[in-house]
């Protein structure tokens, strides 16, 4: 049932059709944006962008809920907060990004790559080669799969997979820490 909010209705009325919109929906939207990382208050004011939204839709004639209005408000939530998340993630400040944690000297305790090296080694000369060509050239599956003759993808990423457990496997018999690999 899709419910119009429109100017000659009286005032009472349309502010009791978009408290009926509130109760629907804003439920939903808070527990999108909490399932999101949000708080009650970003929940808050996403929803009442997305209300102010559709009632500028309403009174434009440019809205078309096809789904009901609860539907259409959580969409316009989801867009909403998503664009904020996107442009929130780039605009951090330092400090909070390094709080919870101790800045130190890069140059400490940095992994030997001569160490390194000679566990990856032991994985092969076809494996090291794979690997490098994947995690140090970056060169797409498809790529690879045609650079080492493999049959397609899958098989070039099995083999990848292969190659990381050799490593692994090695690590794991020697008991090796990560301490182990620090000059």
């Amino acid at each position: 049932m899709t419910h119009e909010i429109v100017f000659d209705k009286p005032a009472a009325r349309r502010e009791k059709l978009i408290t009926k919109l509130y109760q629907s929906a804003f439920p939903t939207v808070a527990k999108y944006v909490s399932k999101m990382g949000g708080s009650f208050d970003d929940a808050k004011d996403i929803f009442q962008d997305a209300l102010v939204i559709y009632y500028e839709k309403t009174l434009n004639g440019d809205l078309s809920p096809h789904n009901g209005e609860k539907a259409y408000l959580l969409g316009i939530a989801k867009h909403l907060w998503l664009k904020k998340f996107k442009g929130d993630r780039h605009n951090l400040p330092l400090d909070s990004c390094t709080k919870d944690f101790d800045v130190t000297d890069e140059t400490e305790d940095q992994p030997s790559a001569v160490k390194l090296m000679r566990y990856l080694e032991t994985a092969g000369k076809k494996c090291m080669e794979l690997l490098s060509a994947f995690y140090y050239h970056k060169l797409p599956m498809k790529d690879l799969a045609d650079l080492f003759g493999y049959a397609g993808e899958r098989s070039a990423t099995v083999q990848k997979y292969k190659c990381i457990e050799k490593v692994r496997e090695t690590v794991k018999e020697q008991s090796l820490a990560y301490e182990d690999f620090i000059e």
